[in-house]
């Protein structure tokens, strides 16, 4: 499996990182501090990885940022691209179960290398699930991606666009 990897620091986790998914018989591309000459901010490294993906040019991405949450966010909003900030390895199976994530964020600052293994252990041992409801969530961030989603209930209080919201709280 292709999959690229970024990160906004050249830290010991990124590089065990990198060693693992290559020990683990991947094809590595890396982005940001861990390529030299290339732009390592958060938001340009994590966005090059994740384009990546939405390209179809590597089968998964990893992310990581500091805290893990620029990176996610900065991925997310490559169309295309389900990115999930995990901080253990039942959110990684869940992320890859539930939400069809094709590409997995880390924070570099809380990961450790005994913790990076057990997530990336349950990353590649799960795929993505079957039920229906999660299908369907699924092709609603699609759609989402393509400007298509349907709009909300207008009874729904959040569907409101215009006027001053209501709080019981307002004079």
């Amino acid at each position: 499996m292709r999959i690229s990897v970024s990160s906004d620091m050249d830290e010991p986790v990124a590089r065990s990182l990198v060693t693992e998914l290559r020990e683990r018989g991947h094809e590595v591309v890396t982005y940001g501090a861990l390529s030299p000459g290339a732009d390592p901010q958060w938001a340009a490294c994590s966005e090059a990885a994740a384009r990546e993906v939405a390209a179809g040019t590597a089968d998964q991405a990893v992310v990581c940022c500091w805290t893990g949450t620029g990176a996610s966010i900065a991925a997310n909003k490559v169309p295309g691209v389900r990115a999930a900030l995990c901080t253990d390895a039942y959110t990684a199976d869940g992320a890859r179960r539930w939400n069809d994530a094709n590409v997995l964020a880390l924070g570099l600052r809380l990961t450790s290398e005994p913790l990076l293994k057990e997530i990336l252990d349950a990353w590649f041992a799960a795929e993505a699930g079957t039920d229906p409801e999660d299908r369907e969530n699924v092709a609603r961030i699609e759609r989402l991606d393509l400007g298509r989603a349907r709009t909300p209930d207008a009874a729904h209080p959040a569907a409101r666009t215009s006027g001053t919201p209501r709080s019981s709280y307002s004079r």
